[in-house]
């Protein structure tokens, strides 16, 4: 688990819904995935109204109706619609279609035109009528961190959801020392850069040699620090148990070397990078 601000924690791993929901075809297979997920402590269910224009908000509250008290649901809301009165109005939609009365970790999906302040003054008050259990942003820069802390109430933030992972290094330089200092923990998703990752010959040798999947280092790498949580997403059970299984993969040292050889750190400062 980990800590988040308010004493409160999250899970370390969870499960992403991007692109869930949108092909009835796949709607058992996605459903039985999300319930593997659960059943191998995977609690953390992320969405957003984005997602299928609400299509995967609805597949999510399918897959936990009756096991709602096990699940840390995470949800997001439009930049479009992050405007005071709109941010109060988006929520109670996505509340209503994920048949639920409170979203844990409501989330701006990443900055747009309302000013911060009011999404802020939202989504307090959001927190104080109980929709929501806490709130945070996503693709958040450097920049977007500092101007928030800035706002009153800003530091109420509970995490920053980030493009995050092995091929996407960049904010180790800057962003990650900066909410590490703040203590606010990374939310990565893409961490196995929607399945790019899976055929690269040094993470191949790593996993053969610890008789693991390349999936599995991927996700090692990304968990193995601290404060930083993955969503990676599955609509197949098995690769649901395959991410599971990547909470038990402890990477060594010479594995670690081997990855900063092949997928250097950054050595400046660079742009967030968003999918």
């Amino acid at each position: 688990m980990i800590e988040l601000p308010s004493g409160q924690t999250m899970p370390v791993l969870g499960q992403g819904t991007w692109y869930l929901g949108e092909r009835p075809a796949r709607r058992r297979d996605e459903i039985a995935a999300l319930h593997t997920g659960l059943d191998l402590g995977l609690t953390m269910i992320d969405t957003a109204e984005m997602y299928g224009d609400g299509a995967s908000e609805e597949l999510v509250g399918e897959a936990i109706t009756g096991r709602r008290a096990d699940v840390f649901l995470v949800d997001k809301v439009l930049p479009s619609n992050a405007s005071r009165r709109g941010t109060m109005q988006a929520c109670r939609r996505s509340l209503q279609r994920l048949g639920v009365d409170h979203i844990d970790l409501y989330l701006l999906h990443w900055r747009g035109s309302h000013p911060l302040a009011e999404t802020i003054e939202a989504f307090a008050e959001l927190v104080d009528a109980g929709d929501i259990g806490q709130w945070g942003v996503s693709n958040f820069d450097l920049s977007d961190m500092t101007e928030l802390f800035e706002a009153a109430g800003g530091q109420d933030c509970a995490t920053n959801q980030i493009l995050y992972n092995l091929t996407r290094r960049g904010p180790e330089y800057d962003l990650l020392p900066w909410l590490r200092e703040h203590g606010i923990p990374v939310m990565a998703y893409s961490p196995i850069e929607q399945g790019r990752l899976l055929g690269h010959s040094q993470i191949a040798e790593i996993a053969a040699r610890h008789g693991a999947t390349p999936a599995q280092v991927a996700l090692a790498w990304v968990l193995r620090q601290e404060m930083v949580g993955a969503i990676p997403r599955s609509s197949n059970p098995e690769h649901t148990r395959e991410n599971a299984e990547a909470r038990n993969l402890q990477l060594t040292e010479e594995d670690v070397a081997a990855l900063d050889t092949a997928f250097p750190p950054p050595t400046g400062p660079q742009p967030l990078e968003i999918l």
